[in-house]
């Protein structure tokens, strides 16, 4: 059973939809107001190795890698000018590609491959755990499309667990976290429910209930970090069903 089978009863239901990341991005950008630029910074810190990889992948090396990613970023950050965005480009996974393959190509006709003297970092990228990360994708040979929705979805469930783990944290249950996780994504290495009941002293019933909480909220996570990347509620939903492809593909 893979990762998003698990995940298919909290994923499912329109849920609520806020005024998001995106959405600020898209309404004030025209203007370049300090609240659209603090939105897209926080969404570009969350894309960075998606993009990353996905520049790899197109045969550039580690450090010319590391230089366009981090110029794109600059590009957009700096730029402050979503006008050209148009309404159906609503998904910030979707807009973040196409940029970055206008922005390759610009690059090369330019041919400016050099770093860019004076330009202030506005992304920190820390590319040797980057290119450690890259080493490990699968050899297997994926468009750099895919590889950039792979990475993309990944980077979703890895943030969904980490605010989950902090939600336990405050809750003061990092320990009870910590054992029902494994059971969250199906690994194999998951402690049996009966153990899990013996150290905190409590039924297999209610093992059962807090393991059915924890994969409600975060299903709930994972639907509140995409709605976080469109414009739109109707596009939450596609997206997750994209999500789920990616993972089980």
């Amino acid at each position: 059973m893979s990762e998003s089978d698990h995940l298919l009863p909290a994923l499912q239901g329109p849920g609520a939809f806020r005024t998001t990341h995106w959405s600020v991005v898209l309404e004030a950008g025209r203007v370049g107001s300090p609240a659209a630029h603090e939105a897209l910074e926080r969404l570009c810190r969350t894309y960075w190795y998606p993009l990353y990889a996905y520049v790899r992948r197109r045969g550039h090396p580690p450090e010319a890698a590391k230089d366009l990613t981090q110029g794109f970023f600059a590009d957009l950050l700096e730029r402050r000018d979503l006008a050209t965005v148009a309404p159906e480009r609503g998904r910030f996974r979707a807009f973040l590609l196409a940029a970055l393959g206008h922005y390759l190509a610009n690059e090369w006709r330019r041919g400016q491959r050099q770093k860019r003297g004076g330009r202030q970092t506005l992304i920190s990228l820390d590319a040797v755990p980057a290119e450690e990360r890259y080493r490990l994708e699968p050899a297997a040979p994926d468009a750099p499309e895919q590889l950039y929705d792979r990475r993309w979805a990944w980077t979703v469930m890895d943030q969904a667990r980490h605010r989950l783990a902090a939600e336990h944290a405050r809750a003061g249950k990092s320990d009870l976290f910590g054992l029902l996780e494994p059971l969250l994504t199906g690994s194999p290495d998951a402690p049996a429910r009966a153990a899990i009941a013996a150290r905190f002293g409590i039924s297999v019933g209610a093992v059962d209930v807090a393991l059915h909480r924890l994969r409600r909220r975060y299903g709930e996570i994972i639907r509140e970090l995409i709605a976080e990347t469109v414009a739109d509620a109707a596009e939450v939903d596609a997206e997750i069903r994209h999500l789920r492809t990616v993972l089980e593909g």
